[in-house]
């Protein structure tokens, strides 16, 4: 039976016999050993300079906390950065953008009470009604009379308010789609389902 080799293409040697090819796999080397360990291998941050000198400092504490939280802490100074710039873009500051997406999220006719929108918000009723004041001026949202109760006013978002916030959220998730660009999707989903479980019952409180 006839019996000749050749190399395929990923480098492994294949046999060809009468019956067709045959694949025969060379051994790794010390090379891809090698390799194989650098790219299993975790990057490091200035976290993990940070929990070694500590370990250092004080071996009697349990310092291991701060792998998961000082990276949060860190990645929402990012976050912040990246959204402030997002806002910029279209003229808005992080309140502005607040106020208006909680409204923009309510569906048409897009509009909430001040006392829903400070809840949303979790700011003061004075501090509220100061951004209200300054978002009407601005053209971005307008005031008009409740039905529902004849002392009350509806908050409500404006054409011109709803397409900036559009805008400036367009922008917003671009810039968190590049943070999360590092992580496989089924990476990102299984980091939400361990954020989720961490914060809810602090969100409860």
């Amino acid at each position: 039976m006839e019996h000749a080799a050749s190399t395929s293409a990923d480098g492994g040697a294949a046999v060809r016999t009468g019956r067709g090819t045959e694949r025969a796999d060379t051994a790794a080397g010390p090379a891809d050993d090698a390799s194989e360990q650098r790219a299993n291998r975790h990057p490091t941050d200035e976290v993990d300079d940070l929990v070694a000198a500590w370990q250092a400092e004080r071996p009697d504490l349990d310092v291991r906390p701060m792998q998961v939280l000082s990276r949060i802490s860190r990645l929402a100074r990012h976050l912040d950065r990246e959204r402030r710039s997002a806002f910029a873009a279209h003229d808005l500051e992080s309140w502005e953008f607040d106020v208006l997406s909680a409204l923009r999220r309510q569906g048409a006719p897009y509009e909430l009470s001040p006392g829903a929108l400070l809840r949303a918000t979790l700011v003061t009723s004075g501090t509220m009604t100061n951004r209200i004041d300054r978002l009407e001026e601005a053209g971005l949202v307008r005031r008009r009379p409740d039905p529902q109760d004849k002392r009350g006013v509806l908050v409500t978002l404006t054409v011109a308010g709803a397409a900036r916030v559009d805008a400036a959220l367009a922008d917003l998730l671009g810039a968190e789609r590049a943070l999360l660009s590092s992580l496989p999707e089924s990476n990102r989903r299984t980091l939400a389902d361990l954020l989720r479980t961490l914060l809810a019952p602090l969100d409860a409180e």
